[in-house]
């Protein structure tokens, strides 16, 4: 019990609350920003990567539970994905041991591999963000609710989310729900969250299950962050129709970058210079991109809620 009344339990549990917020506020995977912010605290990369699996296999059976009583997945597209994902999820932690063979050249390996999930991370989230500008500027989609499956595409990709999350817990929720969008275009925005929470859960689970029984877990950074993230991301969510997505979203990818860039061993000066790049030119490109779509090149934030773009780029996304 002291191990939870401790500094760095409390430190825990104040970002996985703050990052709580974030997951609810955008609905994307938490465990791209817990993972790397466990291991800026200290606590050790494999410690980091297994606590998070564990905790989000938690936090997205709440989620898949709800979308499920309400309808809303696509079960057969759903089980094509768990086919790939299960056994590559369930195998990351044996590919941790036998890459890295334990102690310091474990965690080397881990933090590059989890450097490198972040940046592929930011790019996906990224060309998502575009998607659904290209959606909502085109008019939208018509809902297919029984889209034609593509089983070996889907197992496919399943297979690479699911060996990403095993190996680092960073990228199902953006890898995964691009590759549907690309895939299955015209799945309705209710039925691709659906189906990315349900199949997520068993893929969490699988990759949580081999971390437990390769490396275990510490409780002292456990329930911190259950205490912290679950109110931090209902708390989000309730905060989401109040603040502009789109800000927070491109946010998101300057934080994942850079993130990634300090894991892979970059200079401190020099990611700052990057991050400064990305903060002033950014919003210049984006604004050239939203004039490329026909809008105007920045977001009315003034009444929150009012903007028709943002709020119809939410339905897609949310």
């Amino acid at each position: 019990m002291s191990d939870l009344l401790t500094l760095s339990a409390l430190a825990v549990l104040v970002v996985a609350f703050a990052v709580g917020i974030v997951v609810g506020l955008t609905g994307m995977g938490g465990g791209a920003l817990m993972t790397p912010a466990l291991i800026f605290l200290g606590v050790n990369p494999t410690a980091a990567v297994a606590n998070d699996l564990v905790s989000a296999s938690v936090s997205k059976s709440v989620g898949a539970t709800v979308h499920w009583r309400e309808g809303s997945p696509d079960l057969k597209l759903a089980m094509w994905l768990i086919i790939g994902s299960v056994p590559t999820a369930f195998a990351g932690a044996f590919i941790i041991r036998a890459v890295g063979g334990g102690g310091h050249d474990q965690d080397t390996f881990l933090t590059y591999a989890i450097g490198v999930a972040l940046l592929f991370t930011a790019t996906t989230y990224a060309f998502r963000i575009y998607l659904n500008l290209r959606i909502v500027t085109d008019g939208g989609t018509l809902e297919q609710a029984d889209p034609v499956i593509k089983p070996v595409r889907t197992v496919i990709i399943g297979a690479v989310g699911g060996l990403l999350v095993g190996i680092t817990s960073v990228g199902s929720g953006s890898l995964i729900m691009v590759a549907l969008l690309l895939l299955y275009p015209t799945l309705s925005a209710v039925k691709l969250v659906g189906t990315d929470l349900v199949q997520a859960v068993p893929l969490v689970l699988s990759a949580a299950i081999s971390h437990v029984l390769v490396s275990g877990v510490d409780w002292e950074v456990l329930i911190p962050l259950l205490v912290g993230s679950i109110p931090g991301t209902f708390l989000g969510a309730r905060l989401a129709n109040w603040v502009s997505q789109s800000v927070i979203r491109r946010s998101i990818v300057i934080v994942l970058t850079l993130t990634g860039l300090k894991l892979l061993g970059l200079p401190p000066e020099l990611v700052g210079m990057i991050g400064a790049g990305l903060l002033i030119f950014g919003p210049v490109l984006w604004s050239f991109v939203r004039m490329s779509r026909g809008l105007p090149p920045y977001e009315n934030f003034t009444v929150p809620g009012t903007d028709l773009l943002t709020n119809r780029q939410n339905d897609r996304d949310d």
